[in-house]
């Protein structure tokens, strides 16, 4: 007999679902929620032994994780934000004797672009669409000052 009534596309909220219809709907597997449960990363079941089971915020928790780190952040770093920290967390300095190797691109004269690839989580192509982007967007506003009228297909 199924734990749970629910449509694919919104589960509700006072449904139950086991490990595995839980991993399935939030798209990782069940060692996968095991290891974030022991990891405090994820709130333990409801129930104990064959009466455990989870509700929507265990799903929630596990899309936010799962988004987090699609997007790169590590598994550290989705600690501190469960724990509260502000998605954008202040510069740290870093630690002593790392390199960090910072490119610095002329744009136009007097406007520069100061970056560091890594820390900025850029691959080398995205860089270059980067740098591109800042150009249009200066030569963009160039000709609006030139023109005194502003575009809208930017």
């Amino acid at each position: 007999m199924p734990t749970h009534t629910h449509q694919a596309a919104k589960p509700g909220a006072n449904e139950r679902y086991s490990i595995d219809e839980l991993a399935t709907l939030a798209g990782v597997t069940p060692r996968t929620v095991r290891y974030y449960i022991a990891e405090s990363l994820v709130d333990r079941p409801e129930g104990k032994k064959r009466g455990a089971h989870y509700l929507r915020r265990h799903l929630e928790q596990l899309l936010l994780i799962r988004r987090w780190t699609e997007a790169g952040i590590s598994l550290e770093r989705v600690r501190e934000l469960i724990a509260g920290a502000p998605e954008d967390p202040p510069r740290r300095p870093p630690p002593p004797g790392s390199v960090e190797v910072w490119s610095r691109v002329t744009v136009a004269d007097g406007l520069e672009v100061h970056l560091e690839p890594g820390r900025a989580g850029l691959a080398p192509e995205q860089v270059r669409a980067f740098i591109r982007g800042v150009a249009a967007l200066y030569r963009q506003t160039r000709s609006e000052q030139n023109t005194g009228t502003p575009r809208d297909d930017a």
